[in-house]
């Protein structure tokens, strides 16, 4: 699902973004753009969407589309061992990012 189609439907949702140039493979492969989005449904954590646009795109959508067909959530991504250095990787870096604003932050108390 897009954003959009996340939207019309009336779920609550978060997104996590990773820029792949900001991965390992991405600084040795020189990238400039590109990014790797990841939309998770906020009541229980499913994936409803993930976009790629940029170099790699093609080769990477696949992992996204079986962790949507799996009925997977965000904890897959969080959990799993992505092999190293590959564009891949963006995968954990999206779906930290989205965990991060999702999660409720705690107030530091100060002494």
């Amino acid at each position: 699902m897009s954003e959009e189609e996340v939207r019309k439907a009336g779920l609550p949702y978060e997104c996590g973004i990773a820029r792949l140039r900001e991965t390992s493979r991405g600084h040795i492969m020189g990238i400039r753009g590109g990014i790797l989005k990841i939309i998770i449904a906020l009541e229980d954590h499913r994936i409803l969407g993930v976009h790629i646009i940029g170099e790699g795109a093609t080769e990477l959508i696949h992992i996204g589309q079986a962790v949507i067909n799996l009925g997977g959530t965000i904890d897959y991504f969080i959990d799993a061992t992505f092999n190293y250095p590959t564009l891949a990787e963006a995968y954990k870096t999206a779906a930290l990012d989205a965990w991060n604003r999702i999660t409720p932050r705690q107030e530091i108390a100060v002494p």
